[in-house]
């Protein structure tokens, strides 16, 4: 159990996770500038995959796909023409990594061009200025991302119960978050923006609409230790109040959102029952002061080769 529910206490590798953070604004900020506008920035995000996190397809040359294998700790590109270039993740400065990418994708014929500066990150350094040495622990990294991999299983069996309109589960690069987000259907009241680093333009596309935000943080400024989250916006009158599942979840008033620590989830005596009590139990919460209508939103959990069978 533990094996895929690795330890991964923030403190021991903050400075690596720093360091892969930026690495993957870099990464993202490539897809962000050549990938056409998406309902809430999901044109711009990254994906879980069998060696850790990929763009997927781009638009831009042929067709390139940038991943960070993260067992092999290499970033990866591939052309849809063929052609394929790689260098090794090790201990360098976030310069050496931005110089590194650039040069990757002229490689692959593309458009090396993008924003140069990070978001969501306190006292931005833009990257080709950025030449202070990180470090590499790979080990922790593996560890990351077996958490992440067990965190998307839930995730997308969490994911299969709603009919309505659900994000994928995916990274977002600026806050460094894996997230699924469901959507009442109904707009929202225009959000009134100021998150640092992040154009308020940009936050109100993405706050559009009613929704119910489920995710999962390594550790950061905000909370020093790996955690999942869940939040709804518009925050409803009596949403901090309302009794979290399971035994450990709790309400952070300065975060404005529920927290469970990935730890009380890890060392449970089931994982998987332990974070969905958690996702279900804050999304009922959110649904029901918002007044979603449930009943035409909600179905029955996805099994493998079994279609729903849903009334009229």
């Amino acid at each position: 159990m533990f094996a895929n529910w690795p330890d991964i206490p923030f403190q021991t590798w903050h400075e690596t996770c720093n360091a892969l953070h930026l690495y993957t604004q870099i990464v993202g900020k490539y897809r962000l500038a050549r990938t056409p506008w998406i309902n809430h920035s999901w044109h711009a995000t990254l994906y879980v995959n069998a060696c850790g996190l990929t763009t997927s397809l781009i638009p831009d040359a042929a067709g390139i796909e940038v991943a960070f294998d993260l067992v092999r700790h290499a970033l990866v590109a591939k052309s849809a023409d063929g052609r394929r270039a790689q260098f090794s993740l090790m201990p360098m400065s976030v310069a050496e990594f931005h110089s590194k990418f650039i040069e990757l994708i002229r490689l692959l014929g593309g458009n090396s061009a993008f924003h140069g500066r990070p978001n969501e990150i306190a006292d931005a350094v833009p990257f080709a200025e950025d030449r202070r040495m990180r470090p590499y622990d790979a080990d922790a990294v593996e560890r990351f991302f077996r958490a992440l991999v067990a965190s998307h299983t839930v995730f997308e069996r969490f994911r299969t119960g709603f009919l309505g309109k659900v994000s994928p589960i995916h990274l977002f690069w600026g806050s460094f978050d894996l997230a699924v987000t469901r959507f009442s259907g109904r707009r929202a009241p225009v959000h009134p923006g100021g998150i640092p680093g992040l154009p308020d333009d940009v936050t109100r596309e993405a706050y559009s609409h009613e929704v119910s935000s489920a995710g999962f943080w390594p550790g950061g400024p905000q909370i020093e230790f790996p955690a999942y989250y869940s939040y709804s916006y518009p925050t409803e009158k009596g949403f901090s109040d309302a009794a979290p599942l399971p035994k450990g979840a709790y309400f952070d008033e300065g975060l404005g959102e529920f927290l469970l620590p990935y730890e009380a989830v890890r060392t449970s005596g089931d994982p998987e029952r332990t974070l969905l009590a958690f996702l279900d139990c804050t999304y009922r919460a959110a649904a029901d002061l918002g007044n979603w209508d449930r009943s035409a939103l909600e179905g029955p959990i996805g099994e493998p080769g079994r279609p729903r069978v849903l009334g009229p």
